[in-house]
């Protein structure tokens, strides 16, 4: 990690396309085959694509048609699972990134702790359990599904799309691993068996007109997790990234089949700034639809994440305080759901006294000796 070629490597892709990686190896359990080429992307754009991935197109097909359904419900029906200030899942219309509202419709489900333990994951409900049992409950509230009677078949096809990006995931997380010079397995405890992983579906209406001030469907931001897997709209492409070397926006345009990563600001404190979270956002269109789903893999939330050993060295100094992924996850959230003033960033503990913000770090701390584990904040805010 930051070797010469490395470097050198960063040169050209600051003049090329995002890249496009051929993640077949993963099907075979190798990940190992394509760590120096995740590296590399992770490291210089934070964004690429990946092609031969194992969830089968079917899966994606009817994730894909119930998604659709979902957006075409009378609003009547989306606003009686319309998420809170309380519960990050379910509906919503009116998030902000950044502080600013964006224009899209939305909606979260998540892994919980029930679904976990009983490895029903993949399943269309959890025996014997409504979404609202107790033994659901975590930091991101409850999951809020519409009735079957209302989408038919909706809740069986996120289960199972869910499960496999899940999966895939994982892999992805290995190499990734393998890149920051530690083994594959390193993420077992913090990310596979704990992950609070949540897939959004995001709805895009065509502008309402042709504003002199548009718009934007997401204004620029970072993601908060450890990785995203995003499926993209082929129809219409308007996510862009931000290149760091020249500071200009590029398209990402969707190769078919594929599926786009980037890295995540939990990827960037772990690696101690060898990979980059990327800023992007998403264009307003006049015309045209856009659908997306993004999956973002997170760590656990009792997780602490600080930079590791094989990314620290006299020329890379620890960047970062220790940030626990519980805490940071609820902030965001709060800045998503509400204008509540600056949205938490990494930089907030940065060990750099110029960067830091100490009522940050202190309110973290405050958070941590109120937490109980998973399930409630207990009013930290």
């Amino acid at each position: 990690v930051g070797s010469t070629a490395g470097s050198e490597r960063a040169k050209e892709y600051h003049m090329d396309k995002v890249p496009v990686i051929d993640v077949s190896p993963l099907s075979q359990g190798r990940p190992q085959d394509i760590a120096d080429e995740v590296r590399d992307a992770c490291s210089q754009w934070g964004f690429f694509q990946i092609v031969n991935h194992p969830i089968h197109p079917t899966v994606v097909g009817n994730f894909q048609e119930k998604m659709h359904a979902f957006f075409d419900l009378p609003q009547n029906v989306k606003d009686t699972i319309r998420r809170s200030q309380t519960n990050s899942r379910g509906f919503f219309d009116d998030e902000l990134t950044k502080r600013k509202r964006d224009w899209k419709q939305g909606f979260d489900f998540g892994i919980t702790p029930a679904s976990r333990d009983s490895k029903a994951v993949a399943f269309s409900n959890t025996p014997g359990m409504s979404d609202d049992d107790p033994r659901h409950g975590n930091l991101d509230g409850f999951n809020r599904f519409p009735l079957e009677a209302e989408c038919p078949g909706f809740r069986l096809a996120m289960w199972s799309y869910f499960s496999a990006l899940t999966s895939l995931a994982e892999s992805m997380s290995q190499a990734m691993a393998i890149g920051m010079g530690v083994d594959g397995d390193f993420f077992k405890d913090q990310l596979r068996d704990t992950h609070t992983s949540f897939l959004r579906l995001n709805y895009y209406p065509p502008l309402a007109s042709d504003p002199k001030d548009k718009p934007l469907g997401i204004s620029p931001h970072t993601d908060a997790g450890f990785l995203t897997l995003l499926l993209q709209d082929d129809e219409c492409h308007s996510l862009q990234v931000r290149n760091r070397f020249d500071d200009t926006w590029h398209d990402v345009t969707p190769i078919p089949g594929a599926l786009t990563v980037n890295t995540g600001d939990m990827a960037q404190v772990w690696s101690n700034n060898r990979y980059i979270a990327p800023e992007h956002r998403v264009l307003g269109n006049n015309t045209l639809k856009r659908y997306s789903a993004p999956f973002f893999y997170n760590p656990g939330y009792q997780t602490t994440v600080v930079p590791i050993g094989t990314c620290v060295s006299e020329e890379y100094p620890q960047a970062y305080t220790p940030l626990n992924w519980g805490y940071f996850r609820w902030q965001r959230f709060a800045g998503d759901f509400a204008d509540f003033g600056t949205e938490v960033q990494i930089s907030d503990f940065s060990l750099d006294p110029n960067r830091r913000k100490e009522d940050r770090v202190k309110h973290q701390a405050q958070f941590l000796r109120e937490f109980d584990g998973g399930l409630t904040a207990k009013g930290a805010l």
